[in-house]
């Protein structure tokens, strides 16, 4: 996939591999995705998943989100959770006002894509209710009431209350958000 977002996530993925090489810790491990399937998977031991980001292809779609809630998802959002299979990945975004670390979410396998549909569908499904803008989470905080997410109307990343309409735009787009992350390596 040549969209810009695509290519914005292959590059901060290449980078999020290197940070875990540079820290000498192989691949990227996790104990929660123990005995899932993906072909990102590189060794599953029983105890921990070593993994790697893999360019998906075909690339997926959201569709099933767009009939369900009757809206066109922004292209970036689609861009951003179809092109690759991966584990999440730990960053920290750091600007003048904003000092968050946070898990960029990612799909990770097939089966992974259709639990994500259905909590994307619930979330707009709710924001709907609330008549609030719609919004796709891309990040999950520590805080279970705030995320990062997109605008669907704009495209910028924002920092979003759930449930309020407090919203602190973080970057104009997914790209550039995705350009100045910083990997965080998380390992035992």
């Amino acid at each position: 996939m040549n969209h810009p977002v695509a290519m914005a996530l292959s590059e901060f993925s290449t980078r999020f591999l290197q940070a875990w090489c540079d820290a000498d810790q192989g691949f990227p491990r996790s104990d929660d995705l123990v005995g899932l399937e993906s072909p990102c998977v590189k060794a599953d031991d029983g105890y921990e998943v070593t993994w790697q980001p893999v360019a998906r292809n075909p690339v997926g779609d959201l569709d099933n989100v767009e009939k369900g809630i009757e809206l066109r998802l922004h292209e970036d959002i689609t861009a951003f959770y179809c092109s690759q299979f991966s584990g999440d990945m730990a960053v920290r975004f750091s600007d003048a006002g904003h000092d968050l670390e946070f898990d960029l979410l990612q799909v990770f396998s097939d089966h992974d894509m259709l639990r994500l549909q259905e909590n994307i569908l619930g979330h707009l499904v709710t924001q709907r209710r609330l008549k609030l803008k719609p919004t796709v989470f891309i990040g999950a905080m520590d805080s279970e009431s705030q995320v990062i997410s997109v605008c669907n109307l704009t495209g910028q990343v924002l920092l979003e209350t759930l449930g309020k309409n407090e919203r602190d735009v973080l970057a104009a787009d997914i790209e550039s958000f995705l350009q100045v992350l910083q990997p965080i390596v998380k390992a035992g």
